[in-house]
């Protein structure tokens, strides 16, 4: 039984994705094993936890403050979505430590 060409290439595009997917996976692998964390990786870390805290706090507040101009009154958007913003920004955070613990694991 011979092959068809269109099925050969196919497979050989299927066995480069593969090898590229793995040749990727091991060098991601190897970088965090090699990783040096000092004093700079936890400066980064701690303004990456930071940031991800602080974008939706930002958000949360600057929406609030466009619905407490458009519909003024009780209750205060600003301060309801700021306080939305800060909790899905830990919530967030602390995701993203835990899968980061996890992958060195």
């Amino acid at each position: 039984m011979t092959r068809r060409p269109e099925e050969s290439e196919r497979e050989r595009r299927e066995q480069d994705l593969q090898s590229q997917v793995t040749r990727r996976a091991r060098r991601r692998l190897a970088a965090r094993r090699a990783r040096d964390e000092g004093v700079w990786f936890w400066l980064g870390m701690f303004g990456l936890v930071g940031w991800s805290i602080a974008i939706p706090t930002v958000i949360g507040t600057a929406i609030g403050l466009w619905l407490d101009g458009r519909f003024p009154g009780q209750p205060s958007w600003t301060i309801t979505l700021m306080l939305i913003g800060v909790a899905l920004g830990c919530l967030m955070a602390w995701r993203w430590m835990r899968e980061e613990r996890v992958d060195d694991g």
